[in-house]
């Protein structure tokens, strides 16, 4: 099982990025929402993924890294939840909702619980 979170599969692309955030559908489970986009892809099956963490919620940047940090890292050990199933390839933005900081626990039951959701609808 391949735990790595690389360059590859990080969401960098602008124009994927404002395309997703214009047609992408999205899923919540508190304190994270999914928004994703099927992406054609024609050389092999990939999940692009970013995280993020809105200013206007979490207001120091210390505890905005920290968060985004622990979500790459929670998505990084569960990604599996999403790739075994994944018949094309998708982009990924988890953003985070809540203006609580939450422990890593929390915070990987959530996105747990997104991913089954979204495993569900494909």
């Amino acid at each position: 099982m391949d735990q790595r979170f690389g360059r590859s599969q990080k969401l960098k692309s602008k124009k994927l990025i404002e395309r997703l955030f214009t047609e992408g559908k999205s899923i919540k489970s508190f304190p994270l929402k999914l928004i994703y986009l099927p992406v054609e892809n024609s050389e092999n099956i990939e999940l692009k993924t970013g995280v993020s963490v809105p200013k206007k919620l979490v207001k120091t940047a210390v505890k905005r890294n920290r968060i985004k940090r622990m979500m790459r890292e929670v998505f990084r050990k569960n990604k599996y939840l999403v790739n075994k199933d994944l018949s094309s390839s998708h982009a990924f933005m988890f953003i985070y909702i809540s203006r609580d900081e939450m422990d890593y626990e929390k915070l990987e039951a959530s996105m747990i619980r997104i991913m089954e959701k979204f495993r569900e609808k494909y």
